[in-house]
């Protein structure tokens, strides 16, 4: 069987990364592409639950996983940690299923050390004037920590050229058709393409 691709993707906030991979999840059915499900100590906020949202764990659980090097990347955010299990990422790529990852570019150099065969996307807005827009239209954050997450964005799009893809998201159907377009090409490189289609090769190459 062929091996999945794991896909990560970056970007500041504001640039529609979270937006467009849900869209391509849409359009893509479970047995070819899901998205990780990251570990958290954080509590369950109402809707959420184990296992479709994050996996939820104490505090132990999660340093007994960081000690046993279970997992690609992990953080610590708010008193909070986060976490990438590698065994899970593993175990759905060896299906066959593709794998997206909505992370930072810290999180993503620790991924790619780990998984070098990992392909990384990375979504720039087509403007600053447009990044702003798309901050203040969410109608939630102060101007103090408008400013902030400006700086951030500046800040995270300085590493784009450490990605193997570039998208501008300016037009989010064509930012979507880009994405699939890559995901496509993935598909279609000579490793994926003689695990899948070993047969009809063995057939076509016998005397």
């Amino acid at each position: 069987m062929a091996q999945g691709t794991l896909f990560i993707v970056s970007a500041p906030s504001g640039a529609g990364k979270s937006s467009l991979i849900q869209a391509l999840l849409k359009t893509q059915p479970l047995y070819d592409t899901q998205v990780s499900i990251s570990h958290t100590t954080r509590g369950v906020r109402p809707g959420e639950n184990h296992g479709e949202h994050y996996y939820f764990v104490n505090h132990d659980e999660f340093r007994s996983m960081i000690e046993d090097e279970a997992f690609l990347e992990h953080a610590e955010v708010f008193g909070n940690y986060y976490g990438t299990s590698r065994k899970a990422i593993e175990q759905v790529l060896a299906t066959g299923v593709d794998v997206f990852i909505d992370i930072d570019w810290q999180g993503a150099k620790q991924i790619r050390k780990k998984m070098p065969a990992a392909r990384s996307i990375f979504v720039l807005p087509p403007s600053k004037d447009e990044l702003d827009r798309r901050l203040r239209g969410r109608g939630q954050d102060s101007e103090e920590l408008i400013t902030k997450r400006m700086a951030q964005a500046v800040a995270e799009m300085s590493h784009y050229a450490e990605y193997d893809y570039l998208i501008v998201n300016d037009d989010f159907d064509l930012a979507l058709s880009d994405l699939k377009t890559i995901i496509r090409a993935e598909r279609l490189r000579m490793g994926r393409q003689k695990a899948r289609h070993d047969a009809l090769i063995s057939k076509l190459l016998a005397d």
